[in-house]
């Protein structure tokens, strides 16, 4: 079955007419995602891949029934983005955008976490889950139907990943990004409920990084969990006090929080099975399946 996304979401694409919201909305049609229409303020009445635009999330909900919506807008403008999408009544919001402020960041979680409303981002690959749809960037023929979910902080390490458990005839339910900054909008723990109750998913992968303490905070859901979970944090030889490619990923100096060690006992105490580097990850799953 998978999680977040799945036969009932019906899409739109704010920014939709700008050039990567039209191409990475061309992508995902293709892979037979359901997007019914498209939003960009002042440009209601166009057309872009024979779907409507609209100028606001509401109007999109009214006419089409939207109840899901992927972001293509600069950082300048998504916190307003994301806000008319939650105000809207949305209940799946991926803010594929980088380099948001974190108070910008700060106003659009409380807003989302008030509403019930599902964010993921901003800073994020997005979510697929294969043989339905896909929200965001990444390669949908990375991606096979399965019944292993994950959820990462790094776009690039989770194609990766899922790359190597096609390899060994094991597929995806569902692949949540989190985002890679600082403060997103949905925590890891939040999506480990849901994968435990999904009766389509059997395993989760945590693809984690250096930074933050949201693979600790898991860590103790996972302790109460009935399905395996397999760990893999990046980031092992990274110096502290030096940010390593996301904004999230940096080590406090004084190198207690936020270290692949501390990310690594808090795992392992829970009873997360741990993999030392991502080829790891499919033999640890297929173990303990």
């Amino acid at each position: 079955m998978g999680i977040l996304l799945d036969e009932n979401t019906a899409a739109i694409v704010q920014g939709m007419t700008g050039r990567i919201g039209s191409i990475q909305a061309k992508w995902m049609l293709e892979y037979g995602t359901n997007i019914v229409a498209g939003v960009t303020p002042g440009k209601g009445g166009e057309e872009v891949h024979g779907l409507p635009v609209y100028d606001d999330v509401y109007k999109a909900v009214e006419e089409k029934g939207a109840n899901a919506s992927v972001i293509f807008v600069p950082a300048a403008f998504i916190r307003e983005a994301v806000l008319e999408a939650i105000d809207a009544g949305l209940k799946l919001v991926v803010a594929v955008t980088e380099h948001v402020p974190v108070h910008d960041v700060l106003k659009m979680k409380t807003a989302a976490e008030q509403k019930g409303t599902w964010l993921l981002g901003p800073n994020t690959p997005g979510v697929i889950t294969p043989g339905v749809g896909k929200l965001g960037i990444m390669p949908g023929n990375m991606f096979t139907k399965g019944r292993i979910g994950i959820i990462s902080r790094s776009g690039t390490l989770s194609y990766e990943v899922a790359g190597l458990l096609n390899e060994i005839g094991l597929g995806q339910s569902t692949l949540a990004g989190v985002g890679g900054d600082p403060v997103v909008g949905t925590r890891m723990i939040n999506l480990l409920k849901e994968f435990e109750a999904d009766p389509g998913t059997d395993a989760v992968i945590i693809v984690g990084e250096i930074g933050g303490s949201s693979e600790e905070e898991a860590a103790g859901f996972i302790k109460t969990m009935n399905k395996p979970v397999v760990a893999y944090i990046a980031g092992r030889t990274a110096p502290s006090g030096r940010r390593m490619g996301h904004a999230g990923a940096i080590i406090s100096k004084d190198g207690q929080v936020g270290t692949v060690q501390s990310k690594e006992e808090a795992l392992k105490e829970a009873g997360a099975l741990l993999a030392e580097k991502p080829a790891d990850v499919p033999g640890l799953i297929k173990k303990h399946l």
